[in-house]
């Protein structure tokens, strides 16, 4: 009797072992995925922003140049006039 209870104590030891080792790598896993998540959308929020940033920079040279053509032609209509 006392052997049987030896095998079944050393039986359960050794299940809850595997189970701590499995529980234990499938937090890690967990972790794992939830940093490269956060980097993800991380990275894509750099992108969105430095997309809009772009298009801004963009937009206020293409008014600055046509703001500029615009005064020239106008001081020179006045000049010659």
């Amino acid at each position: 009797m006392a052997l049987k209870m030896r095998q079944s104590l050393a039986t359960f030891e050794e299940e809850l072992r595997e189970r701590m080792e499995e529980e234990r790598l499938r937090s890690e896993h967990q972790f794992r995925s939830a940093v490269v998540r956060t980097r993800k959308r991380k990275i894509e929020r750099h992108k969105k922003r430095s997309s809009v940033r772009f298009w801004l920079l963009v937009t206020s040279l293409v008014l600055t140049a046509v703001a500029v053509t615009v005064a020239m032609f106008e001081t020179l209509y006045w000049l010659l006039g």
